[in-house]
């Protein structure tokens, strides 16, 4: 298991904190977001999911990854 946190700008609610953490469990990745921190920590299986991806996916939600 490989562990990453990134800086998410746009997150404000706790949809935000919903829709990126339902968008990565569907990936396959276990996420937390941190509202007052911008930020989501993602643990994810690198053979199986590249960060790329994850960006990506937090992206299609409608959040900017920094």
């Amino acid at each position: 298991m490989q562990t990453v946190t990134l800086n998410v700008e746009g997150m404000s609610c706790n949809h935000c904190v919903n829709s990126i953490e339902g968008a990565l469990s569907e990936l396959g990745a276990s996420a937390k977001v941190d509202l007052s921190a911008k930020s989501v920590t993602v643990s994810y299986d690198e053979s199986k999911l590249s960060v790329e991806a994850i960006k990506e996916a937090i992206e299609d939600q409608g959040y900017d990854v920094a």
